[in-house]
């Protein structure tokens, strides 16, 4: 099971499990779907822990295989804001749905979610969020106890003789704060949105040097309303494998997907108040880049439609017709070895 809050969750309006569901799937496809479908709600549905309980793929193919699903229709991966004010996190779903649908269901589909989000205001924080402690409550400074909590403490005071009365301090001296040390001003929450990037993702460890040189970018990003969860969500979604340049490869982020500004209306929050952005992001089921569910069609960004589908117009190979190819490149293969 996934922690509280992340996992599987699965779509409205499912028929009864019958022997024929994901028939017209490729086998390792119909293999992890009716796997994925029986598993229960809040189940854990990463790549690496799908892996360990199916021993007849690897990761890889586990994860060729939800890509496949997603564009079948099958699952959606989004991001939904979760919790009020500055208790608000982000936790990873993947929904599913035993009847394929179509990017128009989806579409409409997750956009109500958002709105059912968007409209609960007094949501509770998520269930990882530690609840605060009270204050102790002051003692009464009419008890001993309290008088001996004010009083100097024995070891700083001056030694006295044995009939002397203890000198009890004047209240100027008593309430006097003390004197506050110079110190720097406090880190903006652009620069600790940057600080964090290398502990999110170690492909992207920044020195203090690069995080007060990105913290104006950054900066302009919540100023145009997105908050820093998102922030960092953007600058780690979809990283190569390799970052030879953490400084050049944030500010081309920074830079590139810099968020548009909306507009002021009557409509618009105050300042002081939480910016409504989008509570649920679609997530590409290929690299895990974040958008809005409009803009990921098939559960997958352009950028891997083109990688996987380079061209979207024509229909995809039969499956019957791809495992004739697949034995006919096989049979060469043994062709070849026997030469």
């Amino acid at each position: 099971m996934a922690k509280p809050g992340y996992g599987k969750r699965s779509a409205p309006g499912q028929p009864e499990r019958t022997p024929r569901d994901f028939g017209l799937l490729p086998v390792r496809e119909r293999y992890v779907a009716a796997f994925v479908d029986r598993l229960p709600e809040g189940a854990a549905m990463s790549v690496k822990q799908l892996a360990k309980q199916l021993p007849l793929y690897g990761q890889q193919a586990i994860s060729s295989a939800l890509t496949a699903l997603s564009v079948a229709g099958h699952l959606r991966r989004v991001r939904c804001a979760v919790g009020v004010g500055d208790e608000t996190r982000w936790v990873f779903r993947t929904f599913w749905s035993r009847t394929a649908h179509d990017n128009e269901w989806w579409t409409t589909y997750l956009t109500t979610e958002n709105t059912k989000q968007a409209a609960a205001p007094d949501a509770p924080p998520p269930p990882w969020v530690p609840a605060e402690e009270p204050p102790p409550a002051p003692e009464d400074p009419g008890t001993e106890q309290g008088a001996e909590s004010t009083a100097v403490p024995q070891q700083r005071s001056p030694v006295q003789a044995p009939d002397a009365e203890p000198e009890s301090p004047t209240p100027d001296a008593a309430q006097a704060p003390a004197t506050p040390r110079p110190s720097e001003a406090a880190p903006s929450p652009a620069y600790l949105a940057l600080a964090r990037l290398g502990r999110e993702d170690r492909r992207l460890p920044l020195s203090a040097d690069d995080c007060g040189a990105l913290e104006p970018l950054a900066a302009e990003w919540l100023a145009r309303g997105v908050n820093v969860d998102y922030l960092i969500s953007a600058l780690t979604a979809g990283l190569p494998a390799q970052v030879d340049s953490p400084l050049g490869f944030t500010r081309k982020r920074l830079t590139d997907k810099m968020p548009p500004r909306l507009p002021t209306t009557a409509d618009s929050p105050s300042p002081g108040a939480p910016f409504p952005t989008r509570r649920v992001l679609v997530e590409c089921t290929d690299c895990g880049r974040p958008g809005q569910p409009e803009a990921l069609p098939d559960g997958l960004c352009h950028t891997c439609r083109t990688t996987h589908q380079p061209n979207t117009d024509q229909t995809p190979i039969d499956p019957t017709e791809a495992a004739d190819i697949k034995a006919h490149m096989t049979n060469l293969r043994d062709l070849l070895r026997t030469v």
